[in-house]
């Protein structure tokens, strides 16, 4: 061949140029969206904040009626409401609760509760209760003549909300159980299946369990959460229980519901009221700011040198800060820390350096602050600590142990 037709095959060196050109403008274009404008739009819009934050539009699993929580497998619960005022907002809130009610209870009236055996028969405790239950089995029937004088009713309809207001809240009255208040974290609802996995648990521990969705999540009122916000939706559920119940009530949070639990338990002291016997805090973080360095989401950005400015410093200022570092030094009761090496979400050297914190700022006459790590091997990961065949154990004696101390 022509050495000038071997020259004809490539392409004329103004085209290469050109094309050459038309490439590094759109990386640059590419750049100047993802690494300045994006950061930019976030730094100036608290929506944006509060929604990458909170993350309310992300929902599973799909088509979940959490009216009905017999459907995501929890029998003997009760779907319901508790309406506060927000004085600062000046708005009212509905936040939707269950009430999983504990084993001994669900058995011990299985058949006016309308329970088939197949359910029943999946309801097993764990050994370290077995003898709690026959006990409670054994025990003086008075405590509980309440429940069973409604059970009693003529006419008796579970279905109606009246009729279950009065027999849920009559077992609280009983006296039998201790009551665990979970948080959840960010994303989906109450009915989350990793959740009910940890509610069936507590229920099987012999615990009324309540959980509750803030505002923005769930069937709760769709308004826009803030950290404020969650954590007086909270109060308001905690002053429900204790309104009612003269037993126990432990608090329990999960990842951005650890967040909102200790600025809680902050609130609660700052105001003189009596809080929780107990925390547990399952794959915490100590601090939003730090917590956001370290999420997943973040991989782009954190190595940004305007990072800090764009991101951090802006969701500070409009009050997004979760700050349980500063919080756990603000109140007295004990602490109980879980977290699995292997959490991608939120790392565990930041659920560990909050331990340090903890006892590194806690009065010494405090309450203790207990840590208790889950190897990687296991993969429990972020959601699945409450696989653990030993967490029974760990929260029974950490609740038994605190629970008629007082700090």
């Amino acid at each position: 061949m022509p050495y000038f037709a071997k020259r004809n095959t490539f392409p004329p060196y103004p085209l290469l140029f050109r094309i050459c050109l038309a490439t590094c403008k759109i990386g640059i274009l590419v750049f100047v969206i993802v690494f300045i404008i994006l950061p930019l739009i976030f730094k100036y819009s608290f929506g944006l904040q509060k929604g990458i934050l909170f993350l309310t539009f992300i929902t599973y699993p799909p088509n979940l009626d959490l009216k009905r929580p017999e459907k995501s497998g929890l029998c003997a619960t009760r779907n319901f409401y508790v309406t506060y005022r927000d004085q600062e907002e000046d708005i009212d809130v509905d936040l939707a609760v269950w009430h999983v009610l504990p084993n001994d209870l669900v058995r011990r009236y299985a058949k006016q509760l309308q329970i088939e055996d197949t359910t029943l028969a999946n309801l097993t405790a764990p050994e370290e209760v077995k003898d709690q239950i026959d006990e409670l089995a054994n025990k003086d029937t008075g405590k509980y003549r309440e429940i069973e004088k409604i059970l009693h009713r003529d006419g008796l309809d579970l279905n109606d909300e009246a009729t279950q207001k009065d027999l849920f809240e009559a077992t609280l009255r009983a006296g039998t159980n201790d009551v665990v208040l979970y948080l959840h974290g960010n994303t989906a609802s109450r009915g989350a299946s990793h959740r009910v996995e940890l509610y069936q648990l507590l229920r099987s521990l012999n615990y009324h369990v309540v959980t509750m969705d803030y505002r923005g999540y769930g069937d709760s009122s769709p308004i826009s959460p803030t950290e404020r916000g969650v954590v007086f939706d909270a109060l308001a559920v905690y002053q429900y229980i204790t309104s009612i119940s003269p037993n126990p009530v432990y608090l329990w949070g999960h990842s951005l519901g650890t967040g909102v639990a200790t600025h809680l338990l902050s609130l609660l002291t700052d105001m003189s009221l009596p809080g929780p016997k107990a925390l547990v805090l399952e794959s915490p973080f100590n601090n939003i700011r730090e917590e956001i360095c370290a999420h997943p989401f973040s991989r782009l950005y954190r190595h940004l040198p305007w990072f800090d400015y764009m991101i951090s410093k802006p969701m500070y200022a409009n009050q997004l800060r979760f700050e349980s570092d500063q919080h756990i030094a603000e109140f007295r009761q004990p602490v109980l820390i879980l977290h699995a090496e292997d959490d991608a979400v939120v790392p565990f050297d930041l659920g560990y350096k909050l331990y340090r914190t903890a006892l590194d700022t806690r009065g010494k006459s405090w309450g203790p602050v207990e840590f208790r790590r889950f190897e990687k091997t296991s993969h429990y990961g972020h959601r699945y600590i409450c696989r653990a065949p030993n967490l029974p154990e760990i929260v029974i004696k950490f609740f038994r142990t605190y629970r008629n101390e007082q700090y």
